[in-house]
């Protein structure tokens, strides 16, 4: 099969830094950031990515499969880290230096520690409140409690950042 084309759909509030390395058919929803230094790869199916989501220096997005991989809205993906999840939700958090395998969806509100590995056998759906944490990625289900409070910094946070990333850096726009 051919490699695809590169084709990118960045929505206009998006942004997005010119040093974003892009493969693929990529779709970037409103709202979102992605700071430079980030890699974006559909390598054989698209990627579409929500709205409001921030991707910090050094996130790797990988799609391999033939299906579309799916991001919902209000993510956050720290440093570093490497998600190549054909589904993830809204309003997750995947820390510094996590990775996620192609065999695991994440439902909404998850949490995936710092350098935990996630990577089951057989395809797996993480439920809703998972959190993933410490050097044996172990497992437990949050409250929600502070829910509110955590989105609500999450969007001043992506407020900051649409309007500090253009003054410092070039934007990449649709192709």
């Amino acid at each position: 099969m051919p490699p695809l084309r590169d084709k990118f759909s960045i929505h206009s509030r998006a942004v997005v830094c010119q040093d974003v390395e892009m493969r693929g058919d990529i779709t970037v929803g409103a709202g979102t950031v992605v700071h430079p230094k980030a890699a974006i790869f559909a390598l054989v199916g698209p990627i579409v990515i929500g709205t409001n989501c921030i991707l910090e220096e050094g996130t790797i997005l990988v799609n391999r499969r033939k299906e579309v991989m799916r991001i919902g809205d209000e993510n956050l993906f720290e440093i570093h880290c490497r998600v190549e999840s054909p589904v993830i939700g809204d309003c997750n958090t995947v820390s510094t230096k996590a990775r996620l395998h192609h065999t695991v969806r994440l439902g909404d509100f998850c949490v995936i520690g710092a350098g935990c590995l996630v990577v089951p056998v057989e395809d797996e759906v993480l439920p809703d409140y998972t959190v993933v944490y410490g050097p044996n990625s172990e497992r437990r289900v949050w409250s929600g409690r502070g829910k509110l409070q955590e989105q609500d910094l999450r969007r001043k946070h992506a407020e900051y950042l649409r309007e500090m990333l253009p003054k410092f850096n070039r934007l990449r726009r649709s192709e």
